[in-house]
């Protein structure tokens, strides 16, 4: 009986994630930003991202994900240039991605971001998701 309860919760869930069997997930935009945090500013940079610009962009119609990663180590072909962090945006369209740039909270945010660089020769870089 436990194992028919924990069925039926897998499947609510991956229903409420919009992820049901058979389901074709929702294609979207990626854009990734290849970024240089300077060390000496990488916890500033961290502590806005995740407490001023994520809540921020996640309040914007067609967000759906926000992520920094930060570059552990290349295991084949190389890393890219001096990145040491990698920005991760989804939304629902370009055209929606487009908009949120456009708000004056992201006019805020990004610079403050900006701030922690080392420089602003970034990557960006735009995926469909296929």
């Amino acid at each position: 009986m436990q194992r028919r309860t924990y069925l039926k919760s897998v499947l609510a869930a991956g229903a409420g994630a919009g992820l049901a069997l058979g389901q074709t997930p929702k294609r979207h935009i990626l854009l990734h930003v290849d970024l240089t945090v300077n060390p000496e500013r990488e916890k500033v940079f961290v502590g806005k991202f995740h407490s001023a610009f994520k809540p921020a962009a996640a309040k914007q119609p067609g967000y759906m994900d926000v992520r920094i990663l930060k570059l552990r180590t290349a295991l084949a072909g190389k890393a890219p240039g001096d990145a040491n962090y990698r920005f991760v945006l989804a939304f629902e369209s370009e055209e929606l991605r487009q908009k949120w740039v456009a708000t004056e909270i992201h006019g805020k945010l990004w610079p403050e971001l900006e701030r922690c660089l080392s420089h602003k020769n970034y990557n960006v870089l735009l995926y469909d998701i296929a």
